[in-house]
């Protein structure tokens, strides 16, 4: 499990990131602060995993917390969770060690998918050293179109891989019935390699109301989805 404190001012929005947390597989709320103080007390004490951390907080901001934390030597991984779009903000966050940006309003696709693509990072980056498909994934800079992910779980080719990848990266929403009917696979087959997407981070995953069961929609992680904003965020 991956272990997240939640850093929020507003305590209704911190409640809000909390149960989105809860929701997404493999994560764990640990914590919730809402100084920067408590913060930096909590990281101490709590040693968590991720951080959700928004930038505007009563004493001092985020970006001094994540200064404080590179300074102090954590690792802690960061993804800022603010309404702060200001260049200067983003740049100084991305200077500093954040691993993601999430602007609110947004839906829970969007954390979610922010948080995989760091807990993937994180578990690659292991003690000892390591290959350059595996730093060129990390920092953005493989070809998805071309290349699978080096490491695929056991049943799964990486030619097949690649075609599932090149249709997401199409820019359409699949399902894995469309999918496996575009690329002759079975739905099963292909529904095997798309949740593989999303818990490498490549892949968002939402789901669709209608009559019956629910239906699973896939979108590269590329592509951005539709945020419904929610007011209280």
């Amino acid at each position: 499990m991956i272990s997240v404190l939640v850093v929020d001012d507003d305590f209704m929005v911190a409640s809000i990131h909390q149960r989105f947390v809860a929701q997404t597989a493999g994560f764990e709320v640990v914590g919730s602060a809402h100084t920067g103080a408590e913060a930096l007390a909590l990281i101490e004490e709590l040693q968590p995993d991720l951080v959700l951390l928004d930038v505007h907080l009563p004493d001092i901001s985020g970006l001094e917390v994540l200064s404080r934390l590179r300074a102090g030597g954590h690792e802690t991984g960061v993804v800022m969770v603010t309404a702060e779009r200001d260049a200067d903000t983003v740049r100084t966050a991305l200077h500093g060690g954040a691993m993601q940006y999430l602007v609110k309003p947004f839906d829970y696709v969007d954390l979610a998918a922010r948080m995989t693509q760091v807990a993937a990072a994180l578990r690659e980056l292991t003690p000892g050293s390591t290959d350059q498909d595996t730093i060129d994934r990390l920092f953005g800079t493989t070809s998805q179109t071309s290349r699978p992910p080096t490491r695929l779980p056991k049943g799964l080719s990486s030619e097949t891989a690649r075609l599932v990848l090149g249709a997401l990266n199409g820019g359409a929403e699949l399902s894995a019935a469309e999918a496996g009917e575009e690329l002759g696979l079975s739905r099963v087959s292909a529904r095997r390699y798309l949740e593989h997407f999303v818990t490498t981070g490549e892949a968002q995953v939402r789901l669709q109301y209608g009559a019956g069961r629910p239906e699973r929609r896939y979108r590269s992680s590329a592509t951005t989805l539709p945020v419904h904003p929610d007011p209280t965020t």
